[in-house]
């Protein structure tokens, strides 16, 4: 399943390889040469509209496809992210299951699994140890164990 490029396609291709070469410090002095080059020539066209049209088209024609290669990229990179997540979610034996595939949801919804997660962490201040619980219902049953044992 590793690099298995069978399953590629010549866009995902493109947009991998583009967006990674976009970054780099390669691009980077080209496009500063490019604009270095063309405020040198300011003075030979006379600072003309046509001058000053070349740049700004050819910087929002870049930009603009450059958009989606990078977005192809990242939406791809997101995904696989979210699949080893899942995968580490799936495999540990106390983790919530609740939590895979959770890019699926509502905001609404992460919103409230949120106060959950905050409602957790205001528990897990008060265990003098980090190493406490898994889970929100653990964490609730172990704080009301604890209140029993030490006010009783």
């Amino acid at each position: 399943m590793k690099n298995s490029k069978k399953n590629k396609n010549a866009f995902e291709t493109f947009a991998t390889h583009a967006a990674k070469a976009s970054g780099s410090t390669t691009a980077f002095s080209l496009a500063a040469a490019a604009v270095i080059l063309w405020a040198c020539t300011g003075p030979i066209f006379n600072f003309s509209e046509t001058w000053q049209l070349v740049i700004n088209t050819g910087t929002t024609v870049i930009t603009f496809l450059m958009v989606f290669l990078i977005q192809k990229a990242q939406n791809k990179d997101s995904l696989a992210i979210q699949l080893k997540l899942n995968e580490l979610v799936a495999s540990h034996e106390f983790a919530s299951n609740r939590l895979i595939d959770i890019e699926d949801i509502t905001e609404q919804e992460m919103e409230t699994i949120k106060k959950y997660y905050r409602h957790l962490s205001k528990l897990a201040e008060k265990d003098d140890t980090l190493q406490c619980s898994h889970t929100i219902e653990e964490a609730e049953e172990l704080h009301e164990l604890k209140k029993k044992k030490y006010l009783d």
